[in-house]
């Protein structure tokens, strides 16, 4: 176990005796409010915040990220509150650890939310002290070393997390170090097998690997002598994931997997052009491969990230990668925004870095706004963490990273929303391209808008960026509303004449209000609107009114058609044997909803009289067959029935509308209608009125005619 003087030590080599005291303070602290608890291990939960420390401690974090770090579970786990902390330790400790804190004592309704509301409430801690973020990736970096003490569900999960988010937030910082040991450790529960069986190729090479290595770096050491240049050159395998990444993204076997170690010579002069004089040495002793020379020191990464990266064709054939950087380069390599404790203020360039990769999550955070399903936000954060960019040119020479696969409409949208909207096509390199063109390093990018242009559905499948589907998303939402509020006013306006009523009267008068809780809506607009979606049905709105009261309207399809009254003669039902159904009790089943040409049988109920099912429902062939009678179809007069059904088609604009014109050529009525879109495929469910079969196979035939549609179908339930 970690001991705090071991911290001690560490943290007296650059802080003053005044914050080792309040760490000791601090330690002392949390040991007496955390005392009892144990972890899963069996370990006494102390240990926990204490590796915690350690780790902030070796990234020479400042006193009070260090704090934070011994006391970061206090609030959540003990009976510890924040002004307790304030008062003991001063405001910045207080507002580090209330930061910390997650949303526990918040009940959800899905462990979905839960994580997206855990991440929302992070994001907008870190974009205001990025040192919440240091000690939450230092948290997840103990747990994730002690993660199998947990079952095994929870492991696959916590461990998917991290990879999908805490790593590429670690890479985000331009913490490197943080993030290949959290790829590694994930990696060893997401995919153990692979795991096991690459570590134990690795070991079986690493004799001979080790000899290679002490070779190169003898011949690198000895050239830049010749010149007197003064470095440091280290040589190691790559991490576990990063070459099982290459092997599944290139398809390869372990053999086939070149250069399986890295090599950095890291300068102790801080010029930049000493780095160039490096590589045109490395490349005079061994042949570069070509396309593989990436120049990270003149266009640095999103997380400013600088190197010279190139592979050669080094001893015995071998390919070797060999990163070049200053002494100050690879410190923020390793660290990257940690670095700038190190430093203090004294480095105005990671001051500016610092502040840069803040103002980037506070992007992040105020795009995620508006989004409220969990899904989505989680989806976007992952996106907007992407860790493999692409750097291209504005006109006027501005540098502007994407991420891979970005297209011109990623980058209209950085511009401004404006000529997101109203962008019509793109240059590159002066060559007119395709929106959906994707962008390349080095390119110069200039986009053609044109005014009242706007944004397409289709615009979503070339998107890359968060900022730039959220803001397609929001025009497109936006135009639906407005459509449904047409929309839904002309199907209400039709359904209350429908009635011999006006609905500009019970809008006057206020009535309409009374169904508005019915409905879950808050505002006329809203209900209006939700009618034109096709998630209120109109006709269930004039119902409310013809009852004298509203009607409740839930969720469940089965509950949003109105219940059918019994059946008689006029309902067209006849006994075999017998036409006069007067005083006989009829009920249509709700398990198959058996309509005129459908072949029916009915099934004595107890209380319910005759429930008529079509032949070929499953459940009356599970009943007592002695309780069925034999009954026919006999309308003597028309009556409409409802049918449930299904249609899957493309989702594109005016679905709603050309399929509702379809049905209503046929003089049908629609009492309810829903879409639900996933994945640009609409799945959607109508229940219409229909007299016969036949009337129904015919609109089903017209339906099928539309060439957005992929299937159709009659579902048998409500």
């Amino acid at each position: 176990m970690l001991r705090i003087n071991d911290i001690i030590d560490k943290a007296q080599i650059y802080l003053p005796p005044e914050d080792l005291e309040m760490i000791q303070k601090a330690y002392i602290y949390s040991a007496s409010v955390h005392q009892g608890q144990v972890r899963l291990s069996g370990e006494p939960y102390l240990t926990h915040p204490m590796e915690v420390a350690g780790i902030l401690t070796n990234m020479k974090m400042d006193a009070a990220t260090i704090i934070s770090g011994l006391l970061h579970d206090t609030i959540e786990d003990t009976l510890t509150t924040v002004e307790h902390i304030e008062n003991e330790f001063g405001k910045d400790v207080a507002f580090l650890v209330g930061g910390l804190t997650k949303l526990s004592r918040i009940s959800f309704g899905s462990q979905e939310e839960r994580q997206s509301e855990n991440f929302r409430k992070m994001i907008l801690a870190m974009s205001a002290d990025i040192r919440i973020l240091l000690v939450r990736l230092a948290d997840r970096i103990h747990n994730m070393r002690t993660l199998q003490y947990h079952p095994k569900d929870k492991r696959i999960y916590i461990a998917r997390e991290t990879i999908d988010i805490y790593a590429p937030l670690a890479n985000r910082l331009g913490i490197n170090s943080m993030r290949m040991e959290l790829e590694d450790l994930s990696f060893q529960y997401i995919a153990p097998e692979a795991y096991q069986e690459l570590s134990a190729k690795i070991a079986k090479s690493d004799e001979a690997r080790n000899r290679y290595t002490e070779e190169v770096k003898r011949i690198i050491y000895t050239e830049l002598e010749k010149y007197s240049i003064k470095c440091k050159v280290e040589g190691r395998a790559k991490h576990l994931y990063s070459i099982y990444k290459k092997m599944r993204e290139q398809h390869i076997n372990f053999d086939e997997v070149y250069d399986l170690i890295a090599f950095r010579v890291i300068l102790d002069s801080d010029q930049e052009k000493s780095c160039y004089e490096v590589l045109s040495m490395v490349h005079a002793l061994w042949k570069p491969v070509p396309g593989r020379f990436k120049d990270y020191i003149a266009m640095p990464k999103a997380n400013y990230y600088q190197s010279l990266h190139t592979t050669v064709i080094g001893p015995y054939g071998e390919r070797v990668e060999i990163q070049i950087r200053t002494k100050k380069m690879h410190e923020w390599a390793e660290k990257g925004i940690a670095a700038h404790w190190r430093y203090k203020e004294g480095l105005v360039d990671y001051k500016n870095s610092e502040e840069n990769q803040i103002k980037k999550l506070r992007e992040i955070m105020e795009i995620q706004n508006e989004v409220k399903d969990p899904k989505e936000f989680m989806t976007n954060l992952k996106l907007a963490l992407f860790p493999e960019e692409v750097y291209v040119f504005t006109p006027d020479g501005d540098v502007k990273s994407f991420p891979k696969g970005a297209t011109p409409i990623d980058f209209a949208y950085s511009i401004h929303t404006d000529v997101g909207n109203q962008c019509i096509g793109a240059k590159v390199n002066k060559s007119i391209v395709p929106l959906k063109y994707k962008l390349q390093n080095g390119e110069t990018v200039e986009i053609i808008t044109q005014a009242g242009h706007h944004p397409s559905k289709d615009w979503l499948k070339n998107a890359v960026t968060t900022r730039a589907i959220s803001k397609i998303r929001n025009w497109i939402n936006l135009e639906e509303k407005k459509n449904s509020l047409v929309l839904g006013r002309d199907l209400l306006d039709k359904e209350f004449k429908r009635q011999n009523l006006k609905f500009s009267s019970y809008v006057k008068s206020g009535e309409i209000q009374k169904v508005f809780s019915d409905c879950s809506v808050n505002t006329l607009d809203e209900l209006i609107s939700q009618v034109g979606l096709g998630r209120i049905s109109a006709r269930r709105i004039v119902n409310s009114f013809l009852a004298g009261e509203p009607v409740s309207i839930p969720e469940p399809i089965i509950d949003k058609i109105k219940k059918r009254r019994a059946a008689s003669q006029s309902m067209g039902v006849s006994l075999v044997g017998l036409d006069d159904m007067d005083d006989v009790l009829l009920n249509f089943a709700r398990c198959c909803n058996p309509i005129p040409g459908d072949e029916i049988s009915g099934y004595i109920s107890r209380g319910r009289g005759i429930i008529v099912h079509t032949n070929n429902c499953p459940y009356i062939k599970k009943m007592d067959k002695e309780r069925i009678v034999g009954v026919h179809w006999n309308v003597r007069e028309e009556n409409t029935y409802p049918v449930h059904i299904k249609i899957i088609c493309d989702d594109i604009k005016g679905v709603l509308t050309e399929v509702s014109s379809v049905i209503s050529s046929f003089d049908i009525n629609i009492s309810y209608a829903q879409i639900e879109t996933i994945d640009m495929v609409a799945n959607c469910n109508f229940i219409i009125d229909i007299n016969t079969l036949n009337q129904l196979n015919q609109v089903l035939a017209a339906i099928r005619q539309l060439k957005f549609v992929k299937s159709i179908e009659r579902l048998r339930h409500f």
